[in-house]
């Protein structure tokens, strides 16, 4: 598959629009990163409180960084044999995306990052086919 590709993607959820000469289609990847782990264990104001009982910081962040590295791993996966791609989003991911990229030798292909607020899917469509100049083109 080749073609060009926009990507929009932030830490909860991905909407890949992927440009073919027989119109658009959009593929949605779930993430299934907790970004803000709840600690376990009682409070120390509440009542009996156990260091023990309560995840230290670095296992925390050991979790949250395997579950973001898979699902970046999916992501690369869906846009591998693109041509050219559109990077956007609101926040960390699509630079952390980028990152990857460049340490998979698939960078190359980014056309440009662009930060970009929360989308519909037929806004996020559109602005690829505007970044890539086929605003004429549609499903």
């Amino acid at each position: 598959m080749s073609g060009k590709a926009g990507v929009w993607i932030d830490h909860r959820g991905a909407v890949i629009v992927a440009l073919a000469e027989n119109g658009e289609h959009l593929t949605h990847i779930a993430s299934k990163v907790e970004k803000h782990l709840a600690r376990g264990g009682d409070s120390p104001l509440k009542g009996t409180y156990e260091p023990l009982q309560v995840p230290s910081d670095d296992k925390r962040q050991r979790a949250l960084t395997g579950e973001l590295n898979d699902y970046y791993d999916l992501v690369i996966k869906a846009i591998r044999n693109y041509d050219s791609l559109l990077l956007l989003g609101p926040g960390e991911a699509k630079g952390e995306l980028h990152k990857r990229l460049v340490k998979s030798k698939l960078n190359a292909r980014v056309d440009a990052v662009e930060t970009a607020d929360k989308m519909t899917d037929p806004q996020i469509a559109a602005k690829v086919r505007a970044h890539f100049g086929l605003e004429s083109q549609r499903n």
